[in-house]
């Protein structure tokens, strides 16, 4: 057995937990998962939109039926847990009906032009976020929050007012979290006025990496390996454009799991600037692995460190061969690439900005202002520090570093320190 232990819970949070216990004893089609529950996912889905907004079925089906499989046989889930997973298939589908209905009412937005973003990729736990949340600072730059990733259309073209009512909105399903798992505040920080990553608005067509990261997903996870998410980024374009508010800001997008999926992303996105982010491959894992721990405990009360951190290291080597796939071929010359490691973001984050900008065709900031401000907004380590160690999930330094020598020798070969 590993040394990881989840977090305690509250009473408070204990009560929610038995409160959703009992509710699953009174209404157990709401926590109802597997192939069983396609039907009943599709039907909540369809609601005031109907079953033709959710357009072919061969684009979306798969997903479904991949997701609740994996979730009811893999997924160790609580009664939270399978509420959460049979919603989040719900609303994902409900996402691609609400799209579907504000792209017929609203002609011309698929028309709109979408300047080539700046993306911040790279492994779990690398920095992306403090860089992304940093960069979101400049006036020139816009990110994405939560409120607009999940539902684009809600959001689109709002007076001032009323955007900040639907924001301050939001923040409920923030505080809830956090009131079931604390510890998710000291390892990745959310809230409603805080810019998050792109997967929050992925998954119309049930495709998405992130879904692995709080629940656990085996089955799903590989299937999703030979997906092609085309599909996938057409509709993330399609949520830029339903956004764009007439400031021609230019974007400023994160998520790890882009960087499994850099073939699509540059294919939708010619001419973007691919930040890639990184790390110490064994605090890259270990640190990643913590990260899915911490979440998947919120939703499952069977969470085994050793677990976490087989996937962990499984999934890296996938993305990571991935990624360097990509940079090898001729598809890699239709954007810039901007590698920037860990340390030297931490040592210099000045120089390591600049670069970014310099490769964004962009005048560089004051980033010693945007430090200062991030900084006093977010001080390190005022909602707890981040604990972790490699023992606790598995995971064996030595071997890991062999595993992974690939990408290690590539970042070598880039001209970067390893």
């Amino acid at each position: 057995m590993s040394g990881w232990t989840p977090p305690p819970r509250s009473l408070d949070a204990a009560a929610i937990y038995a409160a959703a216990d009992a509710d699953r004893r009174d209404h157990p089609d709401r926590y109802r998962l597997g192939l069983e529950a396609v039907d009943l996912v599709v039907e909540r889905a369809a609601g005031k939109y109907g079953h033709a907004a959710l357009g072919d079925p061969t684009l979306w089906q798969s997903g479904v039926e991949q997701y609740l499989a994996s979730a009811a046989e893999d997924g160790r889930l609580n009664a939270l847990g399978a509420r959460t997973a049979q919603d989040t298939a719900v609303a994902k589908l409900r996402a691609r009906a609400a799209t579907a209905e504000f792209l017929h009412s609203h002609p011309g937005v698929e028309d709109r032009a979408v300047t080539p973003p700046i993306v911040i990729v790279g492994g779990w736990r690398t920095g992306t976020t403090f860089l992304f949340r940093l960069l979101a600072r400049d006036p020139r730059l816009r990110a994405p929050l939560p409120s607009e990733l999940y539902a684009p259309w809600r959001m689109a073209a709002l007076d001032p007012d009323e955007r900040e009512h639907r924001i301050e909105a939001s923040s409920g399903g923030h505080a809830l979290l956090h009131r079931l798992n604390p510890t998710m505040a000291a390892v990745h920080d959310s809230g409603a006025r805080l810019p998050e990553e792109c997967v929050l608005g992925m998954g119309i067509s049930m495709r998405n990496w992130a879904f692995s990261s709080t629940t656990r997903l085996d089955s799903y996870a590989a299937w999703l390996a030979g997906e092609d998410f085309r599909g996938e980024y057409a509709g993330h374009r399609r949520m830029l454009q339903m956004l764009d508010d007439g400031s021609r800001r230019r974007w400023v997008l994160k998520a790890p799991a882009h960087t499994a999926e850099l073939s699509a992303l540059a294919a939708t996105y010619p001419g973007a600037v691919i930040v890639h982010l990184h790390r110490d491959i064994v605090e890259t894992v270990s640190s990643g692995a913590s990260l899915f721990a911490t979440y998947r405990s919120t939703y499952s009360d069977e969470v085994d460190g050793s677990d976490v951190g087989r996937f962990q290291i499984e999934q890296t080597e996938l993305w990571f061969r991935r990624a360097l796939e990509f940079r090898n071929s001729v598809a890699a010359q239709t954007v810039t690439c901007v590698d920037i490691d860990y340390r030297d973001l931490v040592a210099d984050t000045s120089a390591a900005v600049r670069d970014i900008y310099a490769a964004a065709d962009l005048e560089a900031p004051d980033v010693l202002a945007m430090l200062e401000a991030h900084h006093a907004a977010q001080p390190r380590g005022a909602k707890g520090r981040h604990h972790y160690a490699p023992e606790h999930f598995g995971i064996r330094p030595d071997e890991v570093r062999e595993r992974m020598r690939f990408y290690d020798d590539s970042r070598l070969r880039a001209g970067r320190s390893s």
